[in-house]
């Protein structure tokens, strides 16, 4: 064993990973171990010094999250929804936050105790077409686009062409984030108060430097993006890049009213998202507004630029090469430096936590592995030239914990994947839930009985990444697939061969566990009586949350998101096909929620 190697141990640095052949393992290059160690802020050739790495996953005592009493007397559920992908007759051609707040009493009345929505992150309001919700531009503020226009008292509605907008099927954030953006504008210049601009300038004073730093980001992404620079700081002109220097000053001096109309958004967008979790509990939800907090950041926004030394510059989040991806898997994100993170007393992260739990009474953590270790990747190598870093487990926990105990507010960690051993036991241990999609919970060709089911766990069909009830049913997900080029024929048919013995594995297990009972309807389609059945087998599970996606009861039947594509797919512009107005009369969401009423009442 080499210096470098024992020194890339000492501070949690993997040296080599598994071979996705599953013949031995493969080193991981010298180069990149060097860097990471520089990253962190050790020499690679200087001595094994300093506090190590941990080795193992401990829960301190203070990093229990909360767990509401209600919920260890009884399991509840809820609903998941894309907000953009919410249609009403007011919008303006995507979802807003009054939308979310109308979601959130429909879903309450039918009974649920949670609405899950997207990452509403921040994203590039200066280049529309960066619209995935998990590559944010920060985690730490919100997107404007989600702001309700008719909800300012400064709207007029001859400033935007509402109804060309609200006529498209899908999203269109080149036309949408533009005409949102004049109109909020409009809005800040004719009236951007209404008695209250007290509460704005304490939102501001509250907010300090992080808060107005991403105002001066914002306001200069779009000043350089029109300039034909592009919205992230990379590609600036070096003078920009520096958030510090003269001349980043002399531009906030000189567009100080235009800095501050970015301030007044997110006051209003935060104003209107703590609107919409008040009407989630006025409407009866014990949990409310469930959050989503995506794994890392784009290493060109606003996270980066405004608070560069916390992230891990010249390394992008990824995953080792596998079975199932045998070139690995990069995924561009940036993420903490943990050794900043400990310098800063992990401010940068509560900070990050406390932001997404001010608005939600839960929160999803995307890639939850996230807390013990990442995998890195230097730029311009390919995913078998990382390595995994170990992050400090016990004391992110802490942290964690300490917010979620300080709102009542439930944690979930998405574990799909590869999970390490013994993460999930650590998980339940800190009262996260696991992360339980029904097409994966097989034990071979069998789908679990729903007593197998994690108690520490909330359970649903499926993800954003995968295909809705009905089109996985059909085998729609595995031709479209195939239409895209991320499979061959002869893999495509093998798919498609399996989906048929999965389909009679569910309905097996499904009789079996007295969920669906009678003879199916001959037809092509699938059965409302399945839809039911599904949700009622999930229900019937011991996980302590059951999730319904709204995708599955009403609609859009498209794929949120197809992984594998940029272009070939609309990703994340799907809208539901009918009005908020008429979800709560659909036939599909009158059967699904009535039977999860029944099966997991409030009062029980």
């Amino acid at each position: 064993m080499t210096d470098l190697v024992r020194l890339s141990h000492h501070h949690g640095i993997t040296t080599e990973y598994d071979d996705p052949s599953g013949e031995g393992t493969r080193p991981v290059p010298e180069a990149t171990l060097r860097l990471i160690l520089r990253k962190i802020g050790v020499d690679p050739d200087g001595p094994i010094d300093g506090p190590a790495a941990p080795q193992k996953m401990e829960v301190p005592e203070d990093g229990v999250c909360h767990f509401p009493e209600w919920l260890e007397r009884a399991p509840g559920w809820g609903v998941f929804c894309q907000l953009y992908e919410l249609r009403s007759a007011r919008n303006h051609g995507i979802g807003d936050f009054t939308d979310l707040s109308e979601m959130a009493r429909i879903a309450g009345r039918a009974g649920a105790d949670f609405l899950g929505v997207n990452p509403l992150h921040a994203l590039f309001p200066g280049d529309p077409s960066r619209r995935s919700p998990f590559f944010p531009s920060t985690r730490s503020f919100l997107s404007p686009v989600y702001i309700a226009l008719d909800a300012l008292a400064g709207h007029d509605p001859a400033d935007i062409d509402a109804g060309a907008l609200r006529a498209k099927d899908l999203v269109d954030y080149d036309a949408v984030v533009p005409a949102k953006l004049s109109a909020l504008r409009a809005a800040f210049e004719r009236r951007p108060f209404d008695g209250d601009e007290a509460a704005f300038e304490t939102f501001v004073q509250e907010g300090g430097t992080p808060l107005y730093r991403h105002a001066l980001f914002e306001a200069l992404s779009l000043a350089m993006s029109a300039e034909g620079h592009g919205a992230g700081w990379q590609g600036w002109p070096e003078a920009m890049r520096d958030v510090e220097g003269p001349q980043v000053a002399d531009f906030a001096e000189k567009n100080a009213q235009e800095i501050r109309f970015h301030l007044w958004l997110q006051w209003q967008a935060t104003r209107q998202l703590d609107a919409a979790q008040a009407c989630a509990h006025e409407a009866g939800m014990r949990i409310g507004l469930y959050l989503d907090l995506a794994v890392g950041e784009a290493p060109d926004g606003s996270a980066s630029w405004g608070g560069g030394e916390t992230q891990m510059t010249e390394l992008a989040v990824g995953a080792p090469p596998d079975v199932f991806a045998s070139e690995g898997q990069y995924w561009g994100l940036s993420a903490f430096n943990p050794g900043t993170l400990a310098a800063r007393d992990f401010a940068p992260f509560r900070d990050m936590i406390a932001a997404q739990l001010a608005h939600a009474g839960a929160l999803r953590i995307d890639h939850a592995m996230a807390l013990w270790q990442l995998f890195l990747i230097p730029d311009g190598e390919p995913a078998s030239a990382g390595a995994h870093l170990r992050y400090p487990f016990s004391e992110l926990l802490r942290v964690l914990a300490h917010e979620s105990r300080a709102r009542e507010a439930v944690v979930i960690g998405e574990d799909l994947g590869f999970v390490p051993p013994g993460f999930r036991e650590a998980m339940q241990a800190a009262n996260i839930l696991s992360y339980s999609i029904l097409y994966f919970e097989k034990e071979g060709d069998r789908f679990k009985r729903p007593e197998e089911y994690r108690p520490t766990a909330l359970a649903c069909l499926s993800t954003h990444d995968l295909p809705v009830l009905e089109r996985w049913w059909a085998g729609e997900d595995i031709a479209l697939r195939r239409e895209l080029g991320l499979v061959g024929e002869a893999d495509s048919d093998a798919h498609a061969r399996e989906r048929t013995r999965e389909r009679r594995a569910l309905l097996d297990a499904m009789r079996r566990a007295g969920a669906l009972r009678g003879r199916l309807p001959r037809q092509k389609e699938m059965p409302q009586e399945v839809l039911v059945a599904a949700h009622r087998y999930l229900a019937r599970t011991r996980a302590a949350l059951v999730g319904v996606r709204l995708a599955d009861m009403v609609g859009p039947k498209a794929p949120t998101n197809m992984p594998g594509t940029v272009d070939d797919y609309p990703n994340w512009r799907p809208r539901a096909p009918l009005d908020l107005s008429d979800i709560a009369t659909h036939p599909d969401f009158r059967a699904v929620t009535a039977m999860m009423r029944f099966e997991r009442p409030r009062d029980a």
